[in-house]
């Protein structure tokens, strides 16, 4: 594969309980701060440990420790603690961890995607061995959603009934390897009665497309997280593109990320639209404008 597709990507390392390391990508990060006193939040959820001023904003602070099954930080380790702020799904969040440890510079192809065995409830995206240790990269998202859950509402979407029929007459794929995310898109096409493919991986739906390119019903949109272990969607992408033999699909990289940097590299590989999620209008509405494309 040309180097084109590759991107340097590069994670936060953290511990939340003993020496287990975890780790989210640093495009989600706006920035670290030391741990200062938060201001109280009344009736919230009991891993939001209140708010923190960043930039002139007041942004919730969730214990990720808390979040994800484990205890709360006592008061002598909040002392060494950091407060990680995050931008993800267009909303600022801190995480408050028991201690940074340092950035690494990976690709996504050494990412294993988690045993089945975790179950749909584990907050893991991801497994990367760094030097013998096993990085767990967390699902930010499920995270969120389990925290916030009315955050999962996809809201309802105005179609004409020409827009719907348009929108049911192509074969759509979606790929994402986080679960709440591919509720999300499911929930907007089932709303709608549009029928779809979802896989989990980017491996998994280069050879969706393959086959269906293969029994003459090619993938008219691909729909495509970023961040994903194996292929991730920048590569998924360059693949595509780079197949003379595939009928070409409108290519939707749909992602948590809200760093500009991030969409501007999407378009160099050859999406045709980068979205930051979730907004159910305007994808649907980039469906459409790949609809009209691929007529």
């Amino acid at each position: 594969m040309s180097s084109k597709a590759k991107q340097s990507q590069k994670l936060l390392l953290f511990r939340l309980s003993g020496s287990r390391l975890f780790g989210i990508g640093t495009l989600k990060i706006r920035e670290i701060l030391p741990y200062k006193p938060l201001t109280k939040l009344p009736h919230s959820h009991r891993a939001v440990v209140g708010t923190t001023s960043f930039r002139g904003s007041a942004v919730p602070v969730i214990d990720m420790a808390v979040a994800v099954g484990y205890p709360a930080l006592t008061p002598e380790e909040l002392k060494a603690s950091s407060i990680i702020i995050t931008d993800v799904q267009r909303q600022e969040t801190g995480f408050l961890v028991r201690g940074v440890q340092k950035i690494i510079e990976t690709d996504w192809k050494k990412v294993k995607a988690p045993p089945a065995a975790l179950g749909d409830k584990a907050f893991i995206t991801g497994l990367l061995d760094v030097e013998g240790d096993i990085i767990q990269l967390l699902d930010v998202e499920l995270l969120l959603a389990n925290v916030y859950p009315d955050s999962l509402e996809t809201g309802e979407v105005a179609l004409t009934d020409v827009q719907g029929e348009t929108l049911r007459a192509l074969n759509i794929l979606l790929v994402d390897d986080s679960r709440i995310a591919r509720k999300q898109l499911c929930d907007v096409l089932d709303a709608k009665e549009i029928p779809y493919q979802v896989t989990t991986s980017g491996d998994e739906a280069l050879q969706v497309l393959l086959k269906d390119n293969e029994l003459g019903q090619p993938i008219d949109i691909l729909v495509s997280d970023i961040e994903m272990p194996g292929l991730d969607g920048y590569e998924l992408t360059f693949d595509v593109r780079d197949n003379g033999s595939l009928k070409q699909p409108y290519i939707i990289l749909h992602t948590s990320l809200n760093s500009e940097m991030s969409l501007s590299y999407a378009n160099q590989v050859g999406a045709n639209e980068a979205l930051t999620k979730f907004d159910a209008d305007e994808l649907l509405h980039a469906m459409l404008r790949g609809a009209s494309e691929t007529e």
